[in-house]
């Protein structure tokens, strides 16, 4: 038997965006392994990709179009034609539009895929041609990019693998060794050469007590600017400044400096929870022992003052100059280099827009003009990742909702649906990968033909354009017309990327030099060309113990979710049982301290409750919390609770008053009661 090796990358949301290899003999994929030449996969995969072939041959892996013969939920269908599924699919949506206006259809969709073209080029351009309501994909990420641009304009951040050089290396609030594996080896080599490893987080993560880590900061939630303001006072103070960078670069110093003189230590250590000689030490460590580099992700963002944190950090460097050393200044997400490089589709039209974390409301607002009549879900299960999942679920099982969900297993959303379309896996079919975690853009290739009768999203909404009757340019493009088109840029950074280039050699660098230094060979695009400070505030989120007091008294503990599990991080295999934990189950994490207050014993059954929902779960004494804090982890599947939810059912789901940025996930109160 003959072997081939096709080249290609993960497609999953996490920012080290693997090169691999498969091995394919007969047609099928015989193993899959992590690209030896690749300066950040070197070779090995996660412990979740490590089992990917068999969730492409999985049994239940769904391969034909069916449709719901059952009650919403009931999770019972028939098997159809893809003929007659997307002819469904077109009458059922083109009748929505006709009663109710196009405006009616909504288009959900997130990272289920992070592959450029399959993620949704051209999805959007069937829903700009039809005329349908989007969301705004702002669960996650998007108020980490709006905080950092407040202060750099377009947020740039240094290349990940310059962190190598740093003498003080501070991972805010990013469970590194553990969302970020593939980074840790950079962390190492810092280490190795002399780096002061800190972690800030709120949580004694497997980043926190990692052995490579010198000083773990065990912050209250939320109260990040509060220690951002006191470190800057500090810096001022024992005049640890330049003065010549502040003047020549910087605009709105005086109203920080004012801003952080309110901010004592003593002060931040009330409402931080660090010991004030900690907060005075890391200051003078950060201003000092330079190169000095942030590495900071979305993880403080999940607040009602998320902006105003991820704005913090971003200052840090700003008022510092540590920028100006190779290794200094903020690793954030990489992704923002793609999107100013690759040949993006500018002059899409505007359409009605809702929050996505908002889907809940929007699915059940009997006010709506036009109220939500057609739903088509691509590349997400939102009746898990999203907040309020009550009220989610509520909605998805409104008989007069019609759901069309592409998909390749019966996911909690997939239950819901009218019709469900199969979609092909990342190894069988064409995609372009970028990252937001290196510079890296790869070429996925389609390493074998689809399975039963998947097919390619892509391929599905031209089948459903072709089905509605619309001519608007670029709904005949084939997957790799769409690479070319991206690929056409006169952009300096992707000259000589060619898809030719790509599939010879799996992947390659964007062009920018190693040691490249944003904001000191390039300006920020702001308006005057400075980085932009000013007055900076702590405040207390509404649903925190320092926000509404009533509020607080009836659920004193706060609640977080978070990824945890190495086999599984998000929604994509919560509900695989060779991914879950051994325990088998998710678990409420309790500190002694609470646990005792309310008679509750390692591993007895806790009922976690507020407002909007309850859950029933198994409670661990643990010591990764403070006093005051909980979690539970994220992306379970809902059927791993009795009340048949995850965390979700218990999650905040306000966003800004502007209907932008993310959820604040972070901030729920809850109770936690012993059943």
């Amino acid at each position: 038997m003959s072997f081939e090796l096709i080249r290609g990358a993960c497609h999953h949301d996490c920012p080290d965006t693997c090169a691999w290899e498969a091995t394919v003999a007969g047609g099928r994929v015989m193993k899959l392994r992590g690209a030896a030449d690749h300066p950040t996969t070197r070779g090995q995969l996660c412990p979740k990709v490590n089992r990917f072939v068999d969730r492409v041959y999985h049994p239940e892996r769904l391969l034909r179009p069916l449709r719901r013969v059952g009650p919403k939920g009931s999770g019972e269908f028939e098997p159809v034609g893809w003929e007659e599924a997307i002819d469904e699919a077109a009458a059922r949506l083109s009748d929505a539009a006709s009663a109710h206006g196009a405006e009616s259809i909504l288009q959900f969709s997130f990272d289920g895929t992070q592959g450029v073209i399959q993620k949704g080029i051209m999805a959007d351009r069937f829903f700009d041609a039809l005329g349908a309501s989007d969301i705004r994909r702002h669960l996650c990420g998007v108020t980490a990019w709006m905080g950092g641009a407040d202060v750099l304009g377009i947020p740039y951040g240094i290349d990940p693998e310059d962190l190598r050089h740093a003498k003080t290396l501070i991972l805010w609030g990013t469970n590194t060794l553990l969302t970020n594996r593939h980074l840790w080896p950079t962390i190492e080599a810092a280490k190795s050469n002399g780096a002061t490893v800190v972690v800030i987080d709120p949580i004694r993560t497997a980043t926190a007590a990692a052995p490579e880590v010198d000083v773990f900061l065990q912050l209250h939630p939320g109260t990040d600017v509060a220690l951002v303001l006191a470190m800057v006072n500090v810096m001022e103070q024992d005049e640890l400044l330049d003065a010549e960078w502040l003047g020549d670069r910087t605009t709105g110093w005086a109203e920080l400096r004012e801003s952080a003189a309110a901010m004592s230590l003593a002060t931040a250590s009330s409402i931080t929870g660090l010991a004030a000689d900690r907060i005075e030490w890391l200051a003078r460590t950060y201003a000092t022992e330079r190169p000095a580099a942030i590495r900071v992700l979305v993880g403080p963002e999940h607040r009602q003052h998320g902006r105003d944190i991820m704005r913090a950090i971003a200052t840090l460097p700003a008022v510092t100059g540590a920028w100006r050393d190779s290794g200094g200044g903020l690793a954030r997400s990489t992704q923002v280099y793609f999107e100013a490089a690759l040949n993006f589709d500018g002059n899409r039209p505007q359409r009605r827009e809702f929050n996505m974390a908002t889907l809940g409301a929007t699915l059940n607002d009997l006010r709506l003009e036009p109220p939500i009549k057609a739903l088509v879900v691509h590349n997400s299960n939102p009746a898990v990742i999203c907040p309020d999942q009550n009220a989610v679920i509520q909605g998805l099982q409104q008989e007069d909702l019609f759901t069309v969900v592409i998909e390749q297993f019966m996911t909690d959303t997939a239950r819901y649906a009218d019709l469900i379309l199969p979609a092909t896996t990342q190894l069988e079919h064409l995609d372009l990968m970028i990252s937001w975690g290196h510079f890296y853009i790869a070429l996925n290739q389609a390493a074998i033909a689809p399975c039963g009768e998947a097919l390619a999203n892509t391929e599905i909404f031209r089948r459903l354009a072709a089905a509605m009757d619309l001519d608007s340019p670029g709904l005949t493009d084939s997957d790799e017309d769409m690479i070319r088109q991206l690929l056409d840029s006169d952009h300096e950074w992707v000259q000589g990327i060619t898809i030719e280039h790509l599939r010879e050699a799996g992947w390659t660098r964007l062009n920018i030099p190693p040691g490249y230094r944003p904001y000191v060979e390039m300006a920020p695009a702001t308006p005057d060309g400075r980085l932009q400070l000013g007055t900076l505030e702590f405040r207390s989120g509404h649903e925190t113990v320092g926000g509404d007091p009533e509020l607080a008294a009836r659920y004193p503990l706060t609640l977080m979710s978070r990824k945890q599990h190495t086999k599984f991080l998000n929604a994509n295999y919560g509900g695989f049982e060779a991914h879950l934990p051994h325990e088998g189950e998710p678990r409420l994490e309790i500190h002694a301290d609470d646990a005792a207050a309310r008679g509750i014993a390692d591993g007895d059954r806790v009922e976690v409750r507020n407002d909007r929902g309850s859950l029933t779960l198994a409670a661990t004494i643990s010591q990764v919390v403070r006093p005051g804090l909980v979690t539970i982890p994220f992306g379970w599947w809902n059927r791993s609770t009795p009340e048949g939810r995850a965390v979700n059912a218990l999650t905040n789901p306000a966003v800004g008053e502007d209907g932008k940025g993310s959820a604040f996930f972070h901030e729920n109160l809850v109770e936690v009661a012993r059943v």
